[in-house]
């Protein structure tokens, strides 16, 4: 089964990111925007700015874990358009 690992920008003033992995994006980010995504990402709406394709579970969550623990790549993904598959 092919998951996929993103990072979603909040829109307004002070953004914020969100990184999650999942087997379904679209439906992802529609839960996300409708406030019933994960608790962090209730009452904002979201922006997909990243997204990768993995082949298994335990991929994307490994991926998932060092995307969301390396605050540098995070910010090169979030400010400048970045991709960190080549990382």
């Amino acid at each position: 089964m092919i998951y996929h690992v993103y990072m979603l920008k909040s829109l307004g003033k002070h953004s914020v990111t969100y990184v999650g992995y999942t087997n379904n994006l679209k439906k992802r980010i529609t839960l996300h925007n409708s406030s019933k995504g994960a608790k962090f990402t209730r009452g904002r709406k979201w922006k997909l700015i990243y997204k990768e394709k993995l082949n298994s579970k335990k991929e994307a969550i490994s991926r998932e874990y060092y995307i969301k623990h390396n605050r540098t790549l995070r910010n090169k993904i979030k400010y400048e358009n970045f991709d960190p598959s080549t990382v």
